[in-house]
């Protein structure tokens, strides 16, 4: 098995560009879990840029070691990890883009398991949960973000960056019973928003939850609404708050620090996860690099979930 490059010998600077260091698929031929980019940003409805997303969490995930302390796991160690590189997506066309990724990310799953896709907008999340929804039936969604992603068409467009999550439920590809919004906020353009988004079947953990629920509480949500379901889980890293992410394309003030979000994602562990992505890294606005580092620890922290 190759594992991670050692950056105690080699600098992090002179290193492979690929995720952590890991080994390309093509170089291992087959894997148990991995790491894609989707470099796509034709769905956004504001600031574009993160189709250079991917670029910039491999950029910062150099700084990732192999042992991650808070869930004892050597996440590269126990089974094959590689960086699959990313989907040569079209910027010309969202519907023949996302056609791309549905037959890219069928092709990948297949050669490496479970994967954590880069993206990306959130556009990314439809044709993952598809390909996913193909194998495991109707699957569970646990959601963190700023915005619902559950809004109807924009500009004639059925399926943009604000809408993944309604294409896939009007599809029958969610599970109603088992699908959950956290770290919600900012306005909206009314109260049929919210009344449309639950009966897709979601429920929702409104990022002012957070002072009166507890870090605790908002786990134990979580855990009870989706229980043995398969899951799947989608990060946009809006859901941190700006001071945290303001590399994103719709940055909404009041959000999550990305201590509590991390620690929400480790306390998954008794979910059965079977996908995940982080979106809307938009490096253009960063500062530093702290988004694109929030990003890839979030990464990390699923291929440590698979890694136990």
């Amino acid at each position: 098995m190759t594992s991670q490059v050692d950056f105690s010998q080699v600098p992090r600077f002179s290193g492979p560009g690929t995720f952590a260091g890991l080994p390309r698929l093509e170089d291992v031929g087959e894997a148990q879990a991995g790491v894609i980019g989707i470099p796509f940003d034709a769905g956004v409805t504001f600031r574009p840029g993160a189709r250079f997303g991917p670029a910039g969490i491999r950029g910062a995930s150099h700084l990732i070691r192999p042992y991650n302390v808070e869930l004892d796991a050597f996440p590269f160690a126990h089974h094959q990890v590689a960086d699959v590189g990313n989907l040569a997506i079209t910027p010309f066309g969202i519907e023949r883009a996302v056609s791309a990724m549905i037959d890219g990310l069928s092709e990948a799953r297949e050669r490496s398991g479970k994967l954590v896709v880069l993206g990306g907008d959130h556009t990314i999340a439809y044709p993952s949960i598809k390909t996913l929804a193909a194998r495991h039936g109707p699957i569970s969604v646990l959601h963190f973000d700023a915005h619902i992603d559950t809004f109807g068409t924009y500009f004639g467009a059925a399926l943009h960056h604000g809408a993944p999550f309604r294409r896939a439920a009007e599809e029958g590809l969610l599970d109603p019973e088992g699908c959950m919004h956290v770290g919600i906020r900012g306005p909206l353009y009314g109260p049929h928003d919210l009344s449309d988004d639950r009966a897709l079947g979601f429920q929702t953990v409104h990022s002012s939850e957070f002072s009166t629920t507890g870090l605790e509480g908002v786990l134990e949500q979580i855990l009870s609404r989706l229980g043995e379901r398969p899951v799947y889980v989608s990060v946009d890293i809006d859901v941190l708050d700006p001071a945290f992410a303001p590399g994103t394309g719709t940055p909404e003030p009041g959000g999550l620090t990305s201590r509590e979000l991390l620690f929400l994602l480790r306390g998954l562990a008794p979910l059965d996860v079977v996908g995940a992505d982080v979106v809307e890294v938009a490096p253009a606005y960063d500062h530093a690099d702290v988004t694109s580092l929030a990003a890839a620890h979030v990464a990390y922290e699923f291929l440590s979930l698979w890694g136990r």
